[in-house]
């Protein structure tokens, strides 16, 4: 990342993420992968918002090394602008082994290598020296989101929301509980796993905020304003591989918010988080018939992505 260059720099963008965007290497019952792919719930949630046509700026810390390259190679031919993601010598970029099941369709994720055991570079936050430069791009967004926080995220998440961001908060776990806190507060989205985080943390949310409480194959569970709504998971007609669900769902609900031109967290209601949430789900049901967590993407293409997300 050019320094001296970004001080002005406030690209055209509708989306900065920041978080978990890895190389996923996807073992099918065998100990050699089958193909890899850029993962990560962030990477999936950025590419899929790029390759259907939306303006996405990463906000990332990769290794200067093969994997950062190809992680950034992949975002930018998607379409993503990829002058924030900052590469650094003797940083390892993150890597993730998904061991699918062919018979049961289970699967699970490893950060050692099955074939010599080594452990795998893993997530390196944004730090100040990253967030500096991209400060103008960060207040000038339309949505902000994060599925990992450290002191520089929180940062980032408020610089974006004092620029009138809607702040979408997707953590897999607490991590340290202070930074957990200020990211919660801060939050107008909070999606979480039911079976990773308790419910008591929904209540540290802002008034106004919105919490979508995700249980798998048994739906989800949209909280605002002191009523539930519940949201039935859609059919799968087939299921080869459930990785990458949730993240179509917030990329349905994510997409929806852009279409429908939601540009300040004051103007989000109910209706548009719902009906994105449904559009999200369609698509996860789908994805869930190929293998890898963007499956469709790879093997339908985003129109038929896009076709799914406008089914309702």
């Amino acid at each position: 990342m050019n320094t001296q260059a970004l001080t002005s720099y406030v690209p055209r963008n509708q989306v900065v993420g920041t978080g978990l965007v890895a190389l996923d290497r996807i073992h099918v019952g065998e100990q050699e992968p089958l193909f890899e792919e850029l993962g990560g719930s962030c990477g999936n949630v950025l590419i899929s918002l790029a390759m259907l046509g939306w303006g996405v700026t990463p906000l990332l810390r990769l290794g200067n090394d093969p994997v950062g390259s190809r992680l950034e190679s992949d975002l930018r031919t998607a379409g993503a602008d990829t002058r924030l993601v900052s590469r650094h010598q003797g940083l390892r970029s993150p890597v993730i082994a998904e061991l699918l099941d062919p018979a049961s369709g289970d699967h699970t994720f490893s950060f050692t290598c099955p074939e010599s055991s080594e452990r795998f570079g893993s997530f390196q936050p944004i730090t100040i020296h990253d967030l500096e430069p991209a400060r103008a791009a960060v207040a000038s967004c339309t949505i902000f989101y994060a599925d990992r926080i450290s002191e520089t995220i929180c940062d980032a998440m408020e610089t974006a929301a004092a620029g009138g961001a809607i702040i979408h908060f997707e953590p897999s776990g607490i991590g340290e509980p202070d930074q957990f806190d200020r990211a919660v507060s801060i939050a107008h989205i909070f999606k979480y796993s039911a079976d990773r985080l308790s419910p008591e943390i929904a209540g540290r949310l802002r008034p106004e905020a919105f919490t979508i409480v995700t249980a798998g194959r048994y739906g989800l569970e949209v909280r605002h304003a002191g009523e539930a709504h519940r949201c039935e998971a859609c059919d799968a007609h087939m299921v080869r591989d459930t990785c990458g669900s949730g993240d179509m769902v917030t990329l349905g609900l994510l997409d929806t918010i852009i279409q429908n031109g939601v540009c300040h967290p004051a103007s989000l209601s109910i209706s548009t988080v719902l009906a994105g949430i449904r559009s999200g789900q369609r698509l996860a049901a789908a994805n869930c018939a190929y293998i890898g967590a963007r499956g469709i993407f790879r093997e339908c293409g985003p129109s038929r992505a896009r076709e799914i997300l406008a089914d309702g």
